[in-house]
């Protein structure tokens, strides 16, 4: 990995100098450019979903805490049932979920789900496979020692490891945190994540439209993407305009106040593009420039401060593309979490697609029905165009188009990520 270089100085050359490089190269730079934040913080079982272990967490209780009976029916001990059936036991006793353990030394103790299993006793017969006489149970099949009881341990033992510092908490963790009797789970400290819409063209939806102008779909997006993560805490800065002073000025005031920034527009090479000058004005160091990738290219990645700095394009497919390939695994390594890198799917390809082989290109695709192979077929939306909001909009996902490969085809076996998966 090559060593960070200070922010470009002038707009003319930040998108023409510095190595192009590629997404894997730029997506692990970012990752390593980020440390999981430090402060943690104990909460609730019932406010912890979503939010990412601090520590290793160990069982200190077995479960079940003792041997308990899976149905309802008799305790039996399965080596007193000799000889030749049928048998009949007395019943000498009652116990349901929640009574304490009880003992007895023969017959039968009539047993409901749940409770205890009397000390001595190995055997549950559930009760359709026996009937009433009396005051005893007649069985007409020998039991399986062991049989419907659920041992002491068998689900979880004391000592055993339940979770990963670096897991991030669903509901079944929080379950099984529950059964063990904790109250609360120590977390890391939600991610400080500062967006900045840089754009002097930019309105905001509801907002009167001039000539010349748009909407700002970004922000909305990574906004909805970002509050999708319990561990993160969105400080939205609003829209910039470009100039220098005013990109400076918010920049400045979110590396004061956040772990990571998250910048849209303004990192090409035009004149009005100004937040790699930006960052290195406040004394900011890029480690990546530009990235072999379609759409993307001139996403930038450093630090400003002790912030983590995301510099994404403007366009909002290149915007979704570079946040969900290269800025995302940053913030997950951000907030501690032991797994950052994308999750991908394997699918095939159901249309013809032409690109540069020297380049990996992204482009969204929709879910068709699996084929014989039980892979799923993919139909392409649009070409990939940074611009296209329809085509993102209609996606399921982001298929991955490899460098080296310069067609392909239907049939060709392909990588994406489903962009319903956080």
């Amino acid at each position: 990995m090559t060593s960070s270089a200070p922010a470009l100085p002038d707009h003319c050359d930040a998108g023409a100098t510095g190595a192009v490089i590629p997404v894997d190269i730029a997506a692990a730079k970012a990752t390593a450019t980020a440390s999981p934040v430090a402060e943690t913080e104990t909460l609730d079982l019932l406010t912890a979903i979503g939010r990412v272990t601090a520590t290793d967490v160990v069982a200190s209780l077995n479960l079940p805490p003792f041997n308990a009976s899976a149905m309802d029916g008799y305790a039996v001990k399965a080596d007193s049932v000799t000889g030749q059936g049928p048998w009949r036991l007395k019943v000498t006793g009652r116990i349901a979920a929640g009574d304490a353990p009880k003992q007895s030394s023969q017959g039968s103790v009539r047993i409901l789900t749940g409770a205890p299993v009397p000390q001595g006793f190995d055997t549950v017969v559930m009760q359709e496979k026996c009937r009433l006489d009396g005051d005893a149970i007649v069985i007409d099949q020998r039991p399986r020692t062991g049989q419907n009881v659920r041992i002491a341990g068998e689900d979880v033992r004391r000592g055993e490891s339940l979770l990963d510092s670096g897991d991030t908490l669903k509901p079944q963790h929080l379950a099984l945190l529950a059964g063990q009797g904790m109250a609360g789970i120590e977390v890391r400290r939600k991610v400080r994540i500062g967006l900045i819409s840089t754009g002097t063209e930019l309105r905001e939806p509801g907002q009167s439209l001039h000539p010349g102008q748009i909407f700002n779909s970004n922000r909305v997006m990574l906004r909805a993407s970002l509050d999708a993560f319990r561990w993160a805490e969105v400080l939205d800065f609003g829209i910039v305009p470009d100039t220098r002073e005013a990109i400076a000025a918010a920049l400045a005031e979110a590396a004061t106040r956040c772990d990571a920034i998250i910048t849209t527009g303004g990192v090409s090479a035009g004149e009005e593009d100004h937040v790699t000058w930006a960052v290195g004005s406040g004394g900011g160091m890029l480690d990546v420039m530009k990235v072999a990738m379609r759409p993307g290219k001139p996403v930038k990645v450093g630090k400003l401060g002790a912030a983590l700095f995301l510099g994404l394009p403007g366009n909002p497919n290149a915007t979704l593309v570079t946040f969900r390939m290269i800025a995302l695994p940053a913030l997950r390594k951000l907030a501690g979490l032991s797994i950052t890198a994308p999750t991908w799917t394997q699918a095939v390809a159901d249309f013809t697609y032409e690109k540069r082989p020297d380049r990996t290109e992204f482009v969204p695709v929709r879910l068709a029905a699996a084929g014989a192979d039980g892979l799923p077929r993919l139909a392409v939306l649009g070409r990939g165009s940074s611009a296209s909001l329809r085509a993102i909009s209609q996606a399921d996902g982001i298929a991955l188009l490899p460098p080296g490969v310069d067609l392909v085809s239907p049939g060709y076996l392909i990588r994406i990520e489903l962009l319903n998966v956080v």
